[in-house]
């Protein structure tokens, strides 16, 4: 060991207490930082360089533990957890702010013409695609045929739903009228959402013991994982439709601060390291996990974002 920082320093878990939603708060404030999208690539690979020298026993020389927090959370908006590929920028959730800004500003302005409507439906939805894709549970890979077709469905099956329901908006009461376009992005992240992890429903997400130790693959986590991201996207998407009907003073409104505070809020409202008990698992997982582990009760999974 060299370097005076202890080695005893727990980075592959959070700073704070993820079984508390102030502790997972804290922790999505730090991962969601709208300024992290600002860094630079050096910056970056100075903090991959310093958090798996740590995890490897190597500690840069005057380091200090709050350095190496920042570090760890600098790595942790950038780098996926599972694959620990650098992640595309605006398919990390540090981009959420400034891109869900701007792509529901011009929602918002754009709204007159049929065309419109669709192209930038089109544009939020291909969006959403990315961010999903980006924050995937698992480390399996996956083919660009796969991912074209998840992309096509996503896509395609999210607009033309969000497209159906603000239709209705035209042929109800107008205060029954104004729940529709929430209405319309709940639906459509039930689609999105789902169809770009299509793989993880069909193949499952790794799944382990409390210390990490990796027991095999469950479908039945990976429902979980995703209906926990559908509700957190959701949510996300409360600041912007509340000011859906009134787009002239949106950039003046509280939404684009709101949306700052929406976007870890809505992400703690589950740990991203989610667990289960074995018995909630496929049959032949469970007697797998009975023969291999047979005291392991609950097993652990990365539920994505």
């Amino acid at each position: 060991m060299s370097g005076e920082l202890s080695l005893s320093i727990n980075i592959k878990e959070p700073r704070w207490d993820q079984g508390t939603f102030m502790g997972r708060a804290k922790h999505f404030f730090m991962v969601t930082d709208p300024r992290n999208v600002l860094l630079s690539s050096e910056t970056l690979e100075e903090a991959r360089v310093i958090v798996e020298n740590y995890r490897s026993g190597i500690v840069k020389s005057g380091l200090t533990e709050d350095e190496l927090w920042r570090a760890k959370y600098v790595y942790d908006s950038a780098f996926h957890p599972d694959t620990g590929e650098k992640m595309f920028v605006i398919g990390r959730m540090s981009a959420q702010v400034p891109m869900n800004m701007s792509i529901t500003g011009c929602m918002l302005t754009f709204y007159r013409t049929t065309p419109a409507v669709v192209f930038w439906q089109w544009v939020n939805q291909s969006f959403n695609a990315v961010v999903n894709y980006t924050n995937r549970s698992g480390d399996a890979p996956i083919t660009v045929n796969q991912l074209g077709a998840a992309y096509v469905s996503a896509t395609t099956g999210a607009v033309v739903t969000a497209l159906g329901l603000k239709s209705l908006a035209t042929r109800l009461p107008p205060i029954v009228s104004r729940f529709v376009p929430f209405a319309a992005v709940a639906a459509a992240n039930c689609i999105n959402i789902p169809f770009m992890r299509q793989r993880e429903l069909k193949y499952g997400i790794p799944v382990t013991d409390e210390n990490g130790n990796r027991l095999g693959e469950s479908a039945y986590a990976a429902k979980q994982a995703i209906v926990q991201v559908v509700v957190s996207r959701i949510g996300m998407a409360v600041p912007a439709m509340g000011n859906v009907t009134n787009c002239v003073a949106v950039w003046t409104t509280p939404f684009c601060s709101s949306l700052v505070f929406a976007t870890p809020l809505c992400c703690a409202l589950f740990p991203q390291k989610s667990s289960m008990s074995v018995s909630g698992l496929e049959p032949d997982l469970q007697e797998r996990i009975k023969q291999t582990s047979p005291h392991t009760t609950t097993v652990y999974f990365n539920k994505g974002l």
